[in-house]
């Protein structure tokens, strides 16, 4: 699991990220069309804004969730 800080780009009439190239090496992510959990929190934003904000989105036990966890970070 990675994290940056992500500056927003205007392509056409879309907005787009750029992953940094050590993000795509690290998640060993290798070009288009790969599906990416991404969970979004505006820079300036405080934890409380974010406080349940998947809530009910997530369909997984907390237990599966670790697990998941775990097994992305030991493996």
């Amino acid at each position: 699991m990675a994290e940056a800080v992500l500056e927003t780009k205007k392509w056409g009439n879309s907005v787009g990220l750029v992953l940094p190239k050590e993000i795509l090496e690290q998640e060993n992510i290798k070009g288009e069309h790969e599906r990416l959990f991404v969970l979004i929190r505006k820079e300036n934003s405080t934890p409380s804004s974010t406080f349940g904000l998947l809530k009910g989105r997530i369909k997984k036990s907390t237990q599966e969730i670790k697990d998941e966890l775990r097994k992305d970070l030991y493996d």
